[in-house]
């Protein structure tokens, strides 16, 4: 019987060089290359994301499953399924034919998938930005495998589009 394959669990974000991801249930930033790379990232892919990040978006994002994990019963969205848990988000997740889940936000979301992930699709916009999110920079568990800078462009910021991979499964 041929051995099925989990999806792999990858963390997409984009992070400002003083750690911020978001300011007032939004981005600090507009970086519409950062926006079409997440596009690419997450199209046909089951996204998990919290509540608020789900309510930051401008509505249901075609072509993916937008997955949402909360503590509050009551919650509701027109076209979000609602979970929980992480184990139940995961199973989930685990019902789309691909090869990979998107986790997409926010802050807590990271920190509680980061043990889990296999991947961090990580754009770091090299400036500055004003924000009540952070994110922590990676620790050595985490090895960096593929680079692409990108110079500053009129009133975009200098940005790196960044993959990392577990420092035990890089270069496997």
């Amino acid at each position: 019987m041929p051995e099925t394959l989990e999806p792999e669990i990858v963390l997409i974000y984009a992070r400002a060089s003083n750690g911020a991801i978001g300011h007032e249930n939004t981005l600090p930033w507009r970086l519409p290359a950062d926006l079409k790379r997440f596009k690419s990232l997450t199209m046909g892919k089951p996204m998990i994301m919290g509540r608020k990040t789900f309510e930051s978006l401008p509505g249901l994002l075609p072509g993916r499953r937008h997955i949402v994990l909360t503590r509050r019963d009551s919650w509701k969205s027109e076209g979000a399924e609602i979970v929980g848990s992480v184990d139940e988000a995961l199973a989930t997740a685990r019902t789309s034919a691909t090869d990979e889940i998107a986790v997409v936000g926010g802050a807590a979301i990271y920190d509680v998938f980061r043990p889990l992930a296999h991947r961090i699709e990580v754009t770091e916009i090299h400036r500055d930005y004003p924000g009540d999110t952070f994110m922590k920079p990676l620790g050595p568990e985490w090895v960096e495998t593929r680079r692409d800078d990108h110079p500053e462009a009129g009133e975009n910021p200098a940005f790196s589009f960044v993959t990392y991979e577990r420092a035990d499964k890089a270069g496997a």
